[in-house]
C-alpha cells in the first residue's frame, strides 16, 4: 500500500510541475514587443508596430499607452488608425528645437494613446499598433517605448524596465527598436546588414518556436505520467479488496 501511495504521488506532482512548466513558458514570452517593417536605419524613417498580447484569462486589454524616448525626441509620429481604437497624440515643447528639412522642430509627440472605442484585445489574443516615426537619431543604437497596458478589470501592467546588454531579460521588458548603420545615401541599412538581421530574426523565431514545442511537449508528458499513476494506483487497489 505504501509504495502504490509513493508512486501516486510522484506521478501526479510529475504532472503537475511540467504542467507548470508549460504554463510559464507561455507567460515568458508574452510581453509588449516592437516590430520593424522595413530597415530602421539611423537618419531615416520607418513603420512600426507594436505588438501588444492579452496576458490575462479573465481580463481584456482596453487601453494601450506608448511613450516614446524622451533623450531622442522623433519630429514625425503617424499613428495608422485602427478599427475598434481611439488614438490620441500627445506632444510636449522641447528644450532643445530640432532641425528636419530646412524647418524648426519645436515640439515633438511624447506619446501615443490607444483607447478601446469598441474594440478590445480578449484572452489569447493579440493586437498591432502600428506607427510611422522619423527622423530616427543618428546618435543611438536602440531607441526604448516604455508602454502601459491597461485591462478592463483595471489590472495595468507596465512594460518600462529597460533590458540590459549581458544581463537576464527583465520581468517587464519595455519595447526596444534596434537601429542598423546608414547606408552612404542615408536612407538604409546595408544589403549584408539587412540580410544578417533576416537571419538573426529567423534564429530567434526558430528559437521560440522549439523552446515552446518542447515546454508543450513537457507537460503533455507530465500530465499522461500522472493519469497513469491515478490509474495505477485504483487498479492496485482494486486487486488488494478483492
Amino acid at each position: 500500500m505504501f509504495s502504490v501511495m509513493n508512486v501516486t504521488r510522484v506521478s501526479v506532482a510529475g504532472g503537475i510541475a511540467a504542467t507548470s512548466l508549460l504554463l510559464m513558458a507561455g507567460s515568458a514570452s508574452a510581453h509588449v514587443g516592437v516590430q520593424p517593417q522595413g530597415e530602421a536605419a539611423k537618419g531615416g524613417s520607418v513603420t512600426v508596430n507594436f505588438k501588444v498580447p492579452n496576458e490575462r484569462d479573465n481580463a481584456s486589454t482596453v487601453k494601450v499607452e506608448v511613450n516614446l524616448p524622451a533623450d531622442h525626441p522623433l519630429a514625425s509620429v503617424l499613428p495608422q488608425p485602427l478599427p475598434g481604437w481611439k488614438v490620441e497624440v500627445t506632444k510636449t515643447k522641447l528644450a532643445k528645437p530640432l532641425e528636419m528639412h530646412g524647418n524648426t522642430i519645436t515640439e515633438a509627440v511624447s506619446k501615443v494613446t490607444w483607447t478601446a472605442d469598441g474594440g478590445k484585445i480578449g484572452p489569447g489574443q493579440f493586437q498591432q499598433f502600428p506607427l510611422s516615426v522619423g527622423q530616427l537619431p543618428e546618435d543611438a543604437d536602440q531607441l526604448v517605448f516604455k508602454t502601459i497596458q491597461t485591462y478592463d478589470n483595471q489590472d495595468v501592467a507596465r512594460w518600462i524596465e529597460e533590458p540590459k546588454e549581458g544581463a537576464a531579460e527583465p520581468l517587464s521588458p519595455a519595447p526596444v527598436l534596434k537601429l542598423t548603420a546608414a547606408t552612404g545615401d542615408g536612407h538604409g541599412a546595408s544589403a549584408t546588414a539587412g540580410t544578417e538581421a533576416k537571419d538573426e530574426a529567423k534564429h530567434a523565431t526558430a528559437s521560440a518556436d522549439a523552446s515552446d514545442t518542447t515546454a508543450r511537449a513537457l507537460g503533455l508528458i507530465g500530465i499522461l505520467v500522472g493519469i497513469a499513476g491515478v490509474t495505477f494506483a485504483v487498479l492496485a487497489g482494486r486487486r488488494r479488496t478483492a
